[in-house]
């Protein structure tokens, strides 16, 4: 007899004790364990000397206990960044308005990649006009630059733009840190605010 074109009772004989222990956990409430975070494990993140718009220095450990969303930006970004904000602020709102524990345990940070003209006042300025929640830090040079390369961030000034200024080349990914500093996943910011707060749910706790 071919087994190839006849494979009910092999499979039968195989699938049935695998059916009746799911069967069993099923009846014995077992639930399946929670899924990994995408980011866990990866070196992403790491302790920094920043500075708020009222001046003071803020450390990276400065929000232990707290959910951090982190974005690297600049305050003369024409397009990228404002909407990126724009879609982060959206979701946190969404996430207050249906789970407004979790999002009081959730802490999202704005870090420019352009010190030398986002001052601590101008990148404040910015973060607030998307959110009051919205920490905006700046730093001088070298400092923006050890906070990018550990949080495995891109960026560069880029072409001049008319009328003077120049844009900045930058990755724009949108991460989220447990409560220990741990990374946990990427927000999927370019799918809307909905979007952004449903995955805020998956992780936060």
């Amino acid at each position: 007899m071919n087994r190839i074109n006849t494979p009910s009772a092999t499979f039968a004989l195989l699938v049935a004790p695998t059916m009746a222990v799911a069967l069993a956990l099923t009846g014995c409430g077992a639930s399946s364990p929670a899924p990994e975070p995408p980011l866990a494990g990866a070196s992403i993140g790491g302790d920094f000397a920043l500075t708020a718009s009222d001046g003071r220095t803020v450390r990276w450990s400065d929000f232990s206990g707290k959910y951090r969303i982190v974005y690297f930006g600049y305050a003369f970004c024409p397009d990228v960044c404002p909407t990126d904000m724009q879609r982060v602020a959206q979701g946190l709102k969404v996430l207050k308005a249906s789970n407004p524990d979790l999002a009081a345990k959730t802490q999202p940070i704005f870090i420019t990649i352009d010190p030398e003209r986002d001052t601590a006042k101008v990148v404040g300025e910015f973060a607030a006009a998307f959110s009051p929640d919205i920490i905006g830090l700046t730093g001088t040079p070298e400092q923006i630059a050890a906070a990018a390369k550990a949080f495995k961030v891109f960026y560069q000034k880029g072409a001049a733009v008319e009328g003077g200024g120049y844009l900045v080349d930058h990755s724009n990914i949108v991460y989220l840190f447990g409560p220990d500093g741990e990374p946990l996943a990427t927000l999927p910011v370019d799918q809307g605010g909905e979007a952004v707060a449903a995955e805020l749910r998956k992780w936060v706790s």
